[in-house]
């Protein structure tokens, strides 16, 4: 099932594949968090030190691949590349699935799951 992307979460991905910090800082709500690789980061300065590094630093991209909308919450999985360490990922395209909530047309969390 897959459904359109909601406007911010659109914008999210697009500055991330963009290598846009502030862009990409600028679609969280002051008060969100973000879950990645069993870390949280709180709040907009925690996530921009995410961004800089995990994001923009490693320039991730994603291509979606299938959108769902369950309870409230966006799941969006997407192919992922970048110039991070895949040396322990399987060959083929990196999955990754991002649970995004929005509030007040910004994410207020935003969980990254990979799922082998």
């Amino acid at each position: 099932m897959t459904n359109p992307v909601h406007p911010i979460i659109a914008q999210h991905i697009a500055m991330m594949n963009a290598f846009d910090t502030n862009g990409m800082v600028a679609t969280f709500a002051d008060d969100a968090f973000v879950s990645n690789q069993q870390h949280e980061y709180w709040g907009l300065d925690a996530i921009r030190q995410w961004v800089k590094k995990e994001r923009v630093g490693d320039q991730v991209t994603a291509e979606v691949r299938e959108v769902v909308e369950h309870d409230g919450m966006t799941i969006v999985r997407a192919a992922y590349d970048g110039t991070f360490d895949k040396s322990a990922l399987p060959p083929g395209d990196f999955i990754l699935t991002n649970y995004f909530t929005v509030r007040d047309g910004k994410i207020t969390s935003l969980i990254c799951d990979y799922i082998a």
